[in-house]
Formats: structure tokens, sequence, C-alpha cells
């Protein structure tokens, strides 16, 4: 069998534009396709053109790019993560994995869907960060407290917060944040490292939450991007303290500071000490369980109670970092788990988001592919994420 005929028109620049906006590399992308890196190399140069074939599957399953894209006459202009996020450094950002590239690409089209569904504008009377500023530079414990109080969440240790797990309590801070205007997406990152990030607006920011871990870490993490939200910034925030070492002094304390007002949210500094007044001043001698039953009191991980203490001197950084290690190997950490698409899909996306979708779908004031597009499904999938949707609300 001949060999398939090149595909005229097409622009080398593009080729290569998309490769590296998805961050593979010639290899990755020879690899793939079974051809020869000199081969993807002739591609990028233009000495030699894919097929139609080719192009398909480079544009819809590698790149994830429409076909069109290949045949304009330059590439367009599209933020790098590199340009775009602060809070790791710029290797990793060049580094970072196609899955995350690819998952920051669909956030945008859900803040371009959300433009355009709100005309520009929060459909929330009061955005949280139009009322609470917070700053790096002062303490973080009352700033803390004044964010908590805003979201309107149950006290400590309330009955409402459910299960140890923090399932329920993911859902009612989730909940909480959105109803103060910002958009909360969940999805599964391959790129286990990253615990998700966010995308800053004057009017319609969004934050995106790695749901590959425990609900606990989910919920900080989503308070953690809500610090980056509410200081008027762009973020991309990793598990591990690795790539923060690397950051220049200023991101190193806005970081810190992040993580710090998460804390603060979530273990209010008063009621922490009324808890632990009891125990020695040095609770390394403490038995795990008794870590394990602060952090079932605010549904956090053991870890950011044994942070506390770290902080507050009553254990040694020694100690620390034995038992965030032996913690970690603890950790289950989710994959894809094959459930059903309808199941995920409506735990991914923002409630706020599908609401008004759902509402205008079922007004007519959108069609079904207007709502699949808004919602990244394909329009026959749109009936029954809907029915699902009103049958979960109705609950």
């Amino acid at each position: 069998m001949g060999k398939a005929a090149s595909l005229p028109g097409i622009q080398p620049a593009l080729l290569k534009w998309a490769r590296e906006s998805a961050h593979l590399s010639t290899e990755e992308v020879a690899g793939r396709l079974k051809k020869s890196v000199e081969e993807i190399d002739a591609w990028e140069s233009g000495t030699d053109a894919p097929s139609y074939a080719q192009l398909e599957k480079l544009a819809y399953e590698l790149y994830k790019r429409p076909l069109a894209i290949f045949f304009l006459p330059s590439p367009p202009k599209e933020p790098r993560p590199e340009a775009e996020f602060r809070a790791l450094p710029d290797s990793d950002l060049r580094n970072l994995r196609r899955d995350t590239v690819l998952l920051i690409r669909r956030a945008r089209a859900y803040q371009a869907s959300l433009i355009e569904l709100f005309g520009g504008s929060s459909p929330t009377a009061e955005p949280l960060w139009k009322q609470v500023e917070i700053d790096a530079s002062r303490p973080s414990a009352r700033q803390a407290a004044v964010v908590r109080a805003s979201l309107g969440v149950p006290a400590p240790g309330a009955r409402e917060w459910g299960a140890p797990d923090g399932d329920e309590a993911l859902k009612i801070w989730r909940k909480a944040v959105e109803a103060r205007g910002v958009f909360v997406f969940k999805d599964t990152f391959k790129q286990s490292e990253i615990s998700g990030f966010c995308l800053e607006h004057s009017e319609l920011p969004i934050v995106v939450i790695n749901n590959s871990t425990t609900k606990t870490r989910q919920i900080f993490s989503l308070l953690h991007e809500l610090a980056h939200v509410l200081m008027g910034r762009r973020a991309i925030s990793t598990f591990d303290e690795a790539p923060l070492n690397r950051l220049s002094p200023a991101e190193q304390r806005i970081e810190r500071f992040c993580n710090q007002i998460a804390a603060d949210i979530l273990v209010p500094p008063d009621d922490f000490a009324a808890q632990v007044s009891g125990l020695p001043q040095n609770v390394e001698a403490l038995p795990s369980d008794a870590f394990a039953a602060l952090a079932a009191r605010y549904r956090v991980s053991r870890e950011v109670i044994l942070r506390r203490f770290r902080d507050a001197d009553r254990v040694s950084q020694a100690f620390y970092e034995k038992r965030k290690r032996e913690w970690d190997g603890q950790k289950i950490h989710k994959g894809s788990s094959g459930g059903s698409f309808y199941s995920t899909k409506g735990a991914y996306l923002s409630e706020r988001l599908m609401s008004e979708v759902f509402a205008r779908y079922g007004r007519r004031q959108i069609n079904v592919d207007e709502a699949a597009e808004f919602i990244g499904v394909k329009p026959k999938q749109v009936d029954e994420l809907e029915s699902r949707f009103l049958r979960g609300m109705a609950a």
C-alpha cells in the first residue's frame, strides 16, 4: 500500500505551536503516531506534510484542537502557563504534563462559557472578592475569620459537617464558595502532585481542584485556591513543598500565606487552642488517634493538625516530616473509577453553571447544541445529565 498523499495548505508553524502548547516533544508525537522523529520534524519545517488522516489524529487525539486551526496564517494568541501562573517555578510550568495543560485549556473554555452566559458580569449580588480583601503582609488569623464568617459555614465540630472522611464537608464548602460567586470545578488530574488551580477574573473567577485524592485534601486545595482568587491572582498549586522552595522569596511568601489562610479558615486558631489546651507542650508522644480525632473535628487531614503543632513549636520539624511521610503512604488516591459518566460529570461541573444552563435550556432560551457547548458534553448527553441534575436537586 502506497504512502498517503500529503495534505496541502497546512502551516508548519501551526503544527509546531500545537505540539508545544500541548507540552509534547517530537519524540512523544512520533511514538504515538508510530512515525520517526525525522518525519515529525519534516512536517514542522515544511519539507513534508501529514496526510488528512494523520492531521485528524494530531488535531483530535494528541493536540485537542479543531482541524481548521492548522490552516490559519499564524498561531493564535493564547496565554502560556509560565506567563499565566506564578505559584510554581517557570521550569515546572514548562514541564507540565499534557493532561494538565488540557485541563487548563478546558477550564478557560468553561470560563468563556460563563462570560457568555452571564454577559461578563457576576450573577452574585455580593461577590466575596469584592467584599473581602486579604493581604499577605498582614497576619492571617483575623483575615481567615472574616472569610469564614463571610462564607456562612457551620461552626467547627457541628453535626452538619457529616462523616470525618470529609465527603459532606466538601459539598458544604463548595456550595458556600459558589454562593459567593466563585465557580468550582473538579477533575481527575493524572499529574497527581498538582492540587488545583484557579483562573482569576474580575467578575467570573473559577477554581479547579484535583479529585484524585482524599476529600479532606480537596477541601484544603479549594480554600488555598480561594485565597489566590481573593488576592486577584491566577495560580496553579502543588501538594509538594519542593517546588515552593524554588520560587522567589516574594512568591514563596504568598504561597505560604495562602496555605496559612486555608489552614486558619478550616481550623480557627481560637477553637483549636481550646481543644488542645489540656495536652502537653510537646505532643510527639501522643498516639495517632489523638491527631485523627482533631482532624475529624475540623474535617481536615492529620497533616493539617500536625502542621498546627509544628508552627506552635509543639513538635519538631523532623517529627513532622516523619509523620507526614508515614501518613502520605496511607493515603488512598482515586483514579478513574469507571463509574457512570453522568455521575462523574455532574460531580465535576460547577453546580452554579449547570443550574443556569439547564434553567435556560428548560425555558427553551438555548437549544441542545448550545447547552452541550456550555457544559462541555455531547448534545445527546444533555437530557440525561439534566434529568440527573434535577433529581439530585430535588432529593
